[in-house]
């Protein structure tokens, strides 16, 4: 039996948003989707999870994406990934530089 999170949700936002007093990046998301694990593991060496054409490999015990492909692509300048909060339902609140 694995403890590892079989599912996060991925959220895309535009990186200048942090500077937003009281945004939630939840509700400032371009894009969002839910990723399901493979069980495969990435080149990144972390577990790979995919859905709704997002690719990523998290670190579920840091809840960081460590590599991110969406629809096939890296993401462009001025925009972020992370992972939802948990009050959304899925994974933790860390985010990560497109990789």
């Amino acid at each position: 039996m694995t403890t590892e999170p079989q599912s996060f949700e991925i959220l895309v936002v535009p990186e200048h948003i942090e500077n937003l007093r009281g945004a939630s990046p939840a509700d400032r998301a371009l894009r969002s989707a839910v990723v399901e694990a493979t069980g495969e593991q990435g080149a990144s060496g972390y577990p790979r999870y995919r859905g709704q054409g997002v690719e990523a490999d998290i670190d579920p015990a840091t809840r960081t994406i460590e590599a991110l492909l969406i629809d096939g692509a890296e993401l462009d300048y001025g925009l972020i990934a992370m992972v939802a909060p948990k009050d959304r339902g899925r994974g933790g609140g860390r985010r990560t530089q497109g990789t």
